[in-house]
């Protein structure tokens, strides 16, 4: 079940850049100083996010120029036109076009990973397993990294796990395995073969020959290059050094939920030509993602992925599923059944930060919510689960002994207790009001919203907004 993820290693760039250009937004003129005070800020932002010297350079320059035209100047919201500009010079800087590997029409398609050891890479192939298997594909793999016994015995267990045949006979000539495997997987039916091949602490003769002979034999459809973010920009030197000798299709890259800055998925494909295609996002078997250029970029500048998380949430609940609790919801029949089923659902979603952050506009206004952590979502799911069956599907017969009953049960309070029941209550009225076309505000929910079960009260930044508005007024 995929996950939505959040990019961390674009965090501190992204809250550089919004700020950057928060002055922009609301502008209804704009004059060269002000965009050369913004231009400046964001030359900041991307070289603290350890983006290449020249790609920075070339960037600004782009958007400057962009931003400074007649096109600019004449439009009705001209701050709105500049951050459209560097969504589309960032969407650019990092690949436009589509993320997808080629398939060979006549299977099966191969797939070579190349690499530095450390990279991730025999994880990387496991993952890449799954997400194809996921996509409807027969993917194998096959173990060609033949320098470390422990790489061969990793993607036997990796295989395992991800349901995934592993042909790993060869032991000591890597073309051999590579042809062998190749052939076996022929015979099995499997149609995409994933071939893991051995890296070195540094690129030196030896390594490159044995890819360069393994590519000879592989005749590989794909050849994607497995960096680790967490390098920075000496992934980027990495990138440069396999293009003089093993040219690849794109890169594979991981360890994107680091504390890393970001520099080197902004800086590859400027530097290589080649785009990111895949990116791994956390060490859990289903955390590899497609990578999605344009939706980084809105990511980046907080405007949100739609479309991403739209795809989460339809792979983390069945269409029958999915249309029966609509229909209740917009009814205002929401039990705490239906309030367990889509808590779950989002909770297959991944973690809560990484979904609020796909939300346009959301991300900002809930900044709050990283203090809500796993164990306390759990504790959501001890209260209903400590309810009768009846108490969930009517929750108005929940009095206040029960409540008492169901606190003691869920290891809670009874003020925790309430605090949920009080939540369903506002929910099944927005739901209400919604199926009827009332939409409240996000503003109006939050203001008189109750805090999650932890004792803890609600975020408060939409409050602050509006006592600071009532100053203003009174001046």
């Amino acid at each position: 079940m995929g996950s939505v993820h959040w990019f961390a290693v674009f965090d501190a760039l992204s809250d550089k850049l919004q700020s950057a250009l928060g002055d922009l937004r609301g502008r209804g003129t704009l004059d060269e100083e002000t965009i050369s005070r913004a231009m400046r800020e964001v030359r900041l932002a991307l070289l603290e996010a350890d983006v290449n010297f020249d790609v920075v350079k070339q960037f600004v320059a782009h958007v400057r120029e962009r931003a400074l035209g007649v096109d600019v100047q004449k439009s009705l919201t001209p701050g709105q036109q500049v951050v459209k500009i560097v969504h589309e010079e960032l969407t650019e800087l990092m690949g436009s076009g589509s993320s997808k590997l080629a398939f060979s029409p006549r299977p099966p398609t191969t797939i070579l990973l190349a690499g530095l050891q450390g990279s991730g890479k025999t994880t990387a192939a496991g993952k890449l397993a799954l997400l194809l298997a996921n996509d409807g594909r027969k993917p194998a793999l096959v173990a060609a990294d033949l320098q470390r016994p422990a790489a061969i015995e990793q993607l036997v267990q990796l295989g395992a796990q991800v349901g995934v045949p592993v042909y790993a006979d060869e032991r000591s000539d890597p073309v051999k395995a590579v042809h062998d495997g190749i052939e076996r997987a022929k015979e099995d039916g499997q149609d995409v073969v994933i071939l893991d091949t051995a890296g070195r602490l540094h690129i030196d003769e030896a390594l490159m020959e044995e890819l360069a002979a393994v590519r000879r034999e592989a005749k590989p459809t794909n050849v994607l290059l497995v960096l680790d973010a967490m390098t920075g920009q000496e992934a980027v030197n990495v990138a440069l050094a396999f293009q003089e000798r093993v040219d690849f299709d794109g890169v594979l890259m991981t360890k994107l939920d680091g504390d890393a800055r970001g520099g080197a998925a902004l800086s590859v494909k400027a530097v290589t030509g080649r785009p990111i295609k895949l990116a791994s996002v956390g060490e859990k078997l289903d955390a590899l993602e497609w990578f999605h250029p344009d939706r980084m970029a809105s990511r980046i500048l907080g405007m949100g992925d739609v479309l991403t998380l739209i795809e989460r949430a339809e792979a983390a609940v069945g269409e029958d599923e999915k249309e029966e609790l609509e229909r209740r919801m917009m009814a205002g029949e929401f039990s705490f059944d239906d309030f367990l089923k889509s808590y779950k659902m989002i909770r297959r979603m991944g973690p809560l930060q990484g979904v609020l952050k796909m939300i346009p506009g959301v991300g900002k206004q809930l900044d709050g919510l990283d203090q809500v952590n796993e164990k306390e979502l759990g504790r959501v799911e001890a209260i209903v689960l400590s309810m009768t069956p009846q108490e969930r599907r009517v929750p108005h017969v929940i009095d206040g002994s029960r409540r008492k009953r169901i606190a003691a049960g869920s290891g809670t309070t009874v003020q925790q207790v309430n605090q949920l029941i009080e939540a369903r209550r506002q929910m099944a009225k927005m739901m209400k009001s919604m199926g009827s076309g009332k939409m409240p505000s996000l503003a109006g929910l939050q203001a008189q919203g109750p805090a999650l079960p932890s004792g803890k009260p609600r975020p408060s930044a939409t409050r602050k907004t509006s006592s600071k508005r009532k100053k203003r007024t009174k001046r």
